[in-house]
């Protein structure tokens, strides 16, 4: 039967459009979303401001999800099973798959970027990319599998030891994550720089050890940009002690630019690292994490909608009312 799926043609429109029915190849699984974490991201993909070499349209959003296979052409999977599916499909042939780097495969793909993501009734996805939710774990910690991984695969290259001094310069979802996340690491201290006052109890309660609305003067040994804005990766350039780590997760729309201090980066022997979304090891390693319950990414959840109130979610996405905290939005389907 048809399902519904949230569409987009990068003209600043998101509808609703009737699709299927869907059936798997081999080694392809039907799985049916039960819930679809939205993003900035996905605004950019509805407004058009996405590097053309990363998006086809038209394109069914949602890249942050979890769900239940519903019909398998795989014989290690069932229907009823709970899965967490990697986004980006790599060809496991060039020399960056070869050497694990599967995120920056030469063949770029991924699901709600140039495949149909899952904010809909139905996806289709390869098999070998499903990794298996244990049944304790809640569909909102599942949900964010995604978002997590790319925060993840960059801290794990970036973070040397514990005891390090850290500052996430962004309020946002990937900012929430990022000081969360931080905590396996054991670090001496955790500060986030944010906009807005009332996101402060969310960082906090992520693990935060402090929140500033600016951006401290302190320097620190890792500092993380979560926000994706030329003023935040200035802030997060000079926050940075001599000998430090700058790691970039923000991702800025298409063509922005700022300004670097070259000489003090080389003075200061600076590192900046920019990491890009995750690899298959990194996503393995976080299902393990949440399989395990040391990790609560649903933790950042703080408004829920269904499919029908996805321009609500939209909404509450692009704006956020004043003297409400905001998180992750998340779609809820049945």
């Amino acid at each position: 039967m048809t399902h519904r799926a949230l569409v987009t043609r990068g003209d600043g429109a998101l509808v609703l459009e009737e699709r299927g029915p869907f059936h798997p190849g081999p080694g392809e699984l039907v799985v049916a979303p039960r819930a679809v974490g939205l993003c900035g991201t996905d605004l950019e993909l509805v407004d058009g401001l996405v590097d053309p070499a990363y998006v086809r349209y038209p394109l069914v959003i949602g890249h942050e999800w979890t769900g239940v296979v519903t019909e398998s052409g795989a014989a290690q999977w069932t229907p009823g099973d709970r899965v967490v599916v990697e986004g980006i499909v790599p060809c496991r042939h060039c020399a960056h798959c070869a050497a694990g780097a599967t995120n920056i495969c030469d063949t770029y793909a991924e699901l709600g970027f140039t495949f149909d993501g899952a904010a809909a009734g139905e996806v289709v996805v390869r098999a070998e990319l499903a990794h298996k939710v244990a049944p304790h774990v809640a569909s909102e910690d599942a949900a964010l599998v995604e978002p997590a991984a790319v925060v993840y695969h960059g801290l794990s290259r970036a973070v040397a030891r514990p005891g390090l001094e850290c500052l996430v310069v962004g309020d946002g979802t990937i900012g929430l994550f990022a000081v969360q996340l931080l905590q396996l690491w054991s670090p001496a201290k955790v500060v986030m720089a944010g906009r807005r006052s009332e996101q402060a109890d969310l960082a906090l309660a992520a693990g935060a050890d402090e929140f500033a609305v600016t951006a401290p003067r302190a320097s620190f040994d890792v500092v993380v940009e979560a926000a994706g804005t030329p003023s935040s990766v200035r802030d997060a350039l000079s926050a940075v002690r001599r000998g430090g780590t700058v790691l970039l997760l923000g991702l800025p729309p298409h063509g922005e630019a700022t300004p670097v201090p070259i000489d003090d980066l080389v003075n200061g022997d600076v590192v900046v690292r920019a990491s890009f979304a995750y690899t298959s090891s990194s996503w393995s390693q976080v299902v393990a994490l949440l399989n395990s319950g040391r990790i609560h990414p649903g933790a950042v959840v703080t408004h829920r909608f269904g499919l029908d109130g996805y321009r609500d979610a939209v909404a509450a996405l692009r704006t956020p009312p004043p003297g409400v905290a905001r998180g992750k939005v998340l779609l809820e389907l049945q």
